[in-house]
C-alpha cells in the first residue's frame, strides 16, 4: 500500500471449516474476495466452479523454475496452473523427548509401537498427559488426516483411481479400528469433538505425548511451555511394518488463488509478487519459522532464511518436514487433482463416522459402509 497509494488491502481471517462455507455460499451470491488462500483441495473445486483465474503469467514473470514442481502440479489442471504455493509443509510424528526418556522408550516407527508407547505413558502419567489424543470433530478434516496416514502406509488410498471412496477395504477397517482403540485408551473423551487448534493446543500445553502435525508446533510450545521447547522434536510417520517405507505423508502447498470475479486480478498478482520478494517474503516465513517453509527454491538456500534461530535449533525437524514434502500429497490426489478430493475431506463423511461408532455404537463395517456410500452419492453429483 506504501508503494501504490491507490491500492487498499483489506484482510479478513477464517477458520478453515468457515472458509469453505464462505466461499460455497460467496460464490453463489457472488460476495467474494480479490483472492485468498486456500487449502490444496479446495482448489481443485474451485477449478470446477470455474471460480479461479489462470495463473501462468505470473509465475513465469517471478520465475518458473524457482517453485517447487510438485506444488505446482497439484494446482495445475489440463496444463493450467490455477494457484501458486504461499508456503509448504507436511504433517509428521510429533513426540516429547522428556517423555520417552523417562519411560525408557524409542521413537515408535510402526503403528503397533506408537500405540504401546502411548498405552505405557497414559498408563504412567495417571491422566497428566494423554499418550495420543485421536480428533473427530465434525467441521475439520482431523479423523480423516488420521485415518488416511495409516491407509497410506497399508499401501492404499482413501480415493480410489476410478474417483469411488475406499473405506471398506480391510486395511482400511483396520485403520478404523485403530484409531478407535488408540481413542479409547488414550485420547480424552472429548476429543470426539476436537478441530484443529482444539488438537494441537493439546500438544502445545504439554498435555500429549505424541501428535500428527506439520512445524506449526514449534511456535505453539514456544508460546504456551516453552520450557518444553527443548524437549519436542518430530520423526517420519509410523509404518505397519518394522522398516517398510513410509509412502503415507500429507503434504499441504497452501495455495494463494486470485478469483474471477475480482475488478483488480493485476493488483492481485501485483501484490503476490510483491510478498515473493525476498525482503519481504523471508519475513513472512519467520513469523512461524519450520511452520511455514518456503514454496520457493532459493529462499531455502538463503543464509537470511537459514539464520534464523528456530530454524538452526530445529535443522532435523525440518529435514523430517522436508523429506515428506518430496513424497506425499494431499488427501486423496494421490492420482492427480480430482474434484472428488475436495469432497472427501469437506463433507466430514469420515468425521461423521467416527462418531457414529463411539456414540451409537454402530458397528465398524456397517458405518464404514455407510459412509462409503454416503461419499460416492456426494461424487455423483459431480457428473
Amino acid at each position: 500500500m506504501a508503494i501504490h497509494p491507490g491500492v487498499k488491502i483489506t484482510m479478513e481471517t477464517f477458520s478453515w471449516g468457515d472458509f469453505y462455507t464462505k466461499w460455497t455460499t460467496g460464490f453463489s451470491s457472488g460476495n467474494l474476495p480479490d483472492m485468498s488462500s486456500a487449502l490444496p483441495n479446495h482448489v481443485v473445486e474451485m477449478i470446477e466452479y470455474d471460480a479461479i483465474v489462470p495463473l501462468d503469467d505470473m509465475i513465469d514473470r517471478i520465475g518458473r523454475d524457482r517453485f517447487y514442481e510438485a506444488p505446482l502440479k497439484e494446482m495445475t489442471k489440463d496444463g493450467v496452473c490455477y494457484a501458486v504455493p504461499l508456503y509448504s509443509h507436511a504433517q509428521v510424528l510429533w513426540y516429547r523427548k522428556d517423555l520417552l526418556e523417562k519411560y525408557n522408550l524409542e521413537v515408535p516407527t510402526t503403528w503397533a509401537e506408537l500405540k504401546e508407547a502411548a498405552d505405557t505413558i497414559t498408563k504412567g502419567e495417571n491422566g497428566a498427559v494423554y499418550g495420543c489424543s485421536v480428533p473427530m470433530g465434525v467441521g475439520d478434516v482431523m479423523a480423516a488426516r488420521f485415518l488416511n496416514f495409516y491407509v497410506r502406509s497399508a499401501g492404499e488410498t482413501l480415493l480410489k483411481e476410478d474417483g469411488t471412496a475406499n473405506l471398506t477395504s480391510p486395511a482400511v477397517i483396520d485403520g478404523i479400528n485403530y484409531w478407535l482403540e488408540m481413542y479409547r485408551d488414550n485420547s480424552p473423551v472429548e476429543s470426539i469433538n476436537y478441530v484443529v487448534l482444539d488438537q494441537a493446543t493439546l500438544y502445545y500445553q504439554g498435555k500429549t505425548a505424541f501428535d500428527f502435525n506439520c512445524g506449526f508446533q514449534i511456535a505453539g510450545v514456544q508460546e504456551n511451555r516453552p520450557d518444553l521447547l527443548p524437549y519436542i522434536d518430530c520423526a517420519p510417520l509410523p509404518t505397519i511394518e518394522k522398516g517398510a517405507p513410509q509412502i503415507g505423508y500429507e503434504t499441504s502447498n497452501t495455495p494463494m488463488v486470485v478469483w474471477k470475479n475480482s475488478k483488480h486480478p493485476e493488483i492481485c498478482e501485483a501484490f503476490i509478487e510483491f510478498l515473493y520478494q525476498p525482503e519481504n517474503y523471508i519475513p513472512f516465513l519467520e513469523s512461524v519459522p519450520v511452520g511455514m517453509l518456503p514454496a520457493l527454491k532459493d529462499i531455502s538456500e538463503d543464509e537470511r532464511f537459514l539464520s534464523n534461530p528456530i530454524v538452526q535449533q530445529f535443522q532435523h525437524a525440518m529435514e523430517v518436514i522436508t523429506t515428506a514434502m518430496d513424497t506425499g500429497t494431499a488427501i486423496g490426489m494421490e492420482n492427480g487433482p480430482v474434484p472428488e478430493a475436495g469432497l472427501l475431506t469437506s463433507q466430514y463423511v469420515i468425521e461423521k463416522m467416527f462418531q457414529d461408532i463411539i456414540i451409537n455404537n454402530t458397528p465398524v463395517e456397517q458405518a464404514a459402509k455407510n459412509a462409503e456410500d454416503t461419499l460416492n452419492e456426494i461424487f455423483e453429483t459431480l457428473h
